[in-house]
Order: structure tokens, then sequence, then C-alpha cells
């Protein structure tokens, strides 16, 4: 669909949005692509919520409708193909956790397009039935000494990569937020070596630094006074795919059982973890990982019980199977 096929009310609507927000002449000239940045602008770090839009915008291209005529027997069918069908990027079914995020994107764009923009009338998302998201998580979190065997592989990685982890690692921060940030967050308050961060949602947190993550910063920031804090090495930002392969590479030189599972938001599941073993009170946890809920911390919280009580252990000890086991030959 171009401009010249819309009526006028809404050509109206679309002329309000800005212009050449995309950059490329063809999609500029697209509505929805116009729609989807305009609607992007207010977000920062929102590679994953462009990359949602466009797998939507793709699929709606595959069967032939426009995004902005898009109706809800279009998205239930979306829903189906991606739980059903293997996927382009994995070869399997998207995971419910996936669908979900991607409905809440799709939810938040058509919103924009009713209420901000008046594009259209109505939108496709509305009264959805999404798919239900287990409240098992599937990252696979890391205990303390591999944290630690973690931290020494980045060590001897680089500056970045120590800065990186140990960032990650240690206060847990996603890894959008972490990758958003500038030398210009980097900054003190009340004494403390702090970094200003932008959470989930829009919301905005001061984050004190341990000693040994400001000491690694800055490092690696040298004398840099502007800019991306992580660059790549042609000097852009840091991209969330890098860091995917940076900390699999470095699992893999320290040796971890599950260094192929594992992904940067295992460091942060890993610190929030590890902060409840530490005995920190569980507000300061909470606030500690920004989650708004605390039923979203209690996950964790249940989480690392259920390992740790895990019924298998004491069995296995009542039957002479514990770890201290021997066998008779011994």
């Amino acid at each position: 669909m171009t401009e010249s096929d819309l009526s006028s009310p809404v050509a109206a609507a679309l002329a309000r949005l800005p212009e050449h927000a995309v950059g490329v002449p063809e999609l500029d000239a697209d509505p929805a692509w116009r729609l989807a940045a305009a609607f992007l602008v207010g977000f920062r770090g929102h590679t994953r919520r462009a990359y949602d839009i466009k797998a939507w915008y793709a699929w709606c291209a595959g069967v032939g409708v426009a995004p902005l005529e898009a109706q809800r027997h279009h998205v239930d069918r979306w829903i189906t193909d991606q739980t059903e069908l293997p996927q382009p990027r994995t070869g399997k079914p998207a995971a419910a956790a996936t669908v979900a995020r991607r409905m809440s994107c799709l939810s938040g764009l058509y919103d924009y397009a009713v209420v901000d923009a008046d594009l259209i009338e109505a939108s496709p998302v509305v009264r959805l039935k999404r798919p239900k998201v287990s409240e098992h998580s599937t990252t696979v979190g890391l205990d303390e000494n591999e944290l630690i065997k973690l931290l020494a592989a980045a060590e001897a990685d680089g500056p970045r990569s120590t800065a990186l982890i140990t960032l990650l690692a240690l206060n847990g921060l996603r890894v959008g937020e972490a990758l958003s940030r500038d030398v210009g967050h980097l900054t003190y308050d009340f004494g403390h070596r702090v970094l200003e961060v932008t959470r989930k949602g829009g919301k905005r947190s001061t984050e004190a630094l341990a000693p040994a993550t400001s000491r690694a910063l800055e490092a690696y920031l040298g004398e840099r006074t502007d800019g991306p804090i992580f660059l790549d090495r042609n000097g852009g930002r840091l991209t969330e795919p890098s860091v995917w392969r940076l900390v699999r590479r470095l699992a893999r030189k320290a040796a971890l059982p599950a260094a192929d599972r594992l992904s940067p938001h295992s460091l942060r599941h890993s610190a929030i973890t590890a902060a409840l073993n530490a005995g920190v009170p569980f507000r300061d946890v909470q606030d500690f990982a920004g989650h708004a809920d605390p039923r979203t911390t209690r996950r964790y919280d249940r989480s690392r019980n259920s390992l740790d009580r895990h019924a298998t252990y004491a069995l296995a000890a009542r039957l002479g199977r514990g770890p201290a086991a021997t066998s008779e030959e011994d």
C-alpha cells in the first residue's frame, strides 16, 4: 500500500507523522513503515520491538494483506503459524513467551495507530487470545563459581569484555539497557560511581556500580568522553547479537557445561539469584532487578529454591547415592 491508495482522512493523518523517519525512500512511502518508525521513536534500545514489527510485516506481505488493513483473524492466523510451524531463524516453532512478547508489541503499535496517529478505527489485537506463558524460566542460570569463571574469562579476553560482562554480572542489567548507555550516563551521585539507566517501560533509575565494575568501565573507556559506552569493531554501538556470541565464546573458554545454551539474559538471571542467595532483602533485589511487580522477582526466588531443595538430593542420599557415596571397590 502506498500513500496514493489512502482516503483523504487517512492521508491527512499520515501527513502528521514524521517524514523520512525510516531513511529508506521505499519504506518512507509505505504508511505502515511510517507508522512503525513514529511508534518506535518513543523507545530507547528498541531493536527487539523493531524486529517484532518487521516479522509481522513480513508475514503480512507473505499472505497478501496490508498491515493497516489487517483484521483479528489475520493476527490469530499469525499466532497459529508461529506456534505450530518452524520459524525462519530457528527452524522450530516459536516459544509462547516469544509470541506473547510480539503480541504485546503489536498491541502497542496498533493502539498508537488508533489513538495517537488516527490512522485506523480499531486495533486488530483487541481482545486477542494470547498464548499462556509458563512461569517456568527457560533461561539457563549460572551458580556463583561459574560466574567467577566467566568473569575470569572476560578479564583474559580484554577490556571491553571485562567491562561488559562485569556490568551484566554485577548489576543484573538487561542487555538492551547496558548497550543503550552512552559515556555521559556514567556519572557520580552522593559519592557513588553510578550509571543512569532507562529500564523496561521507560522508567529511569540510577544504578550504583561496585568498585570492580567502575574500574573495568574506566579501563575500557580510557579518554573517551562521549558516544556509546560499548562499541563494535567499526566504532558503532555494540549490538545484542554480538553480545550473545561473546557470552557463549567466553563461556566455552571458561569450560562451562551449559556454554552453548547461555545468553546475555543468563547473566541477569544469575545476578538476581546470587543477590537472593547473598541475603539481600527481597525488596532491594526487586529494585536491583528493576521489576515493577514483586511477583516477577518471586519467580527467581522460587526457581532457586525448587532446585536447591529438590527431593532427588535427599532421596539419593537416603539410598546411599549422595555426592560422598563410594563404590564397594573403593
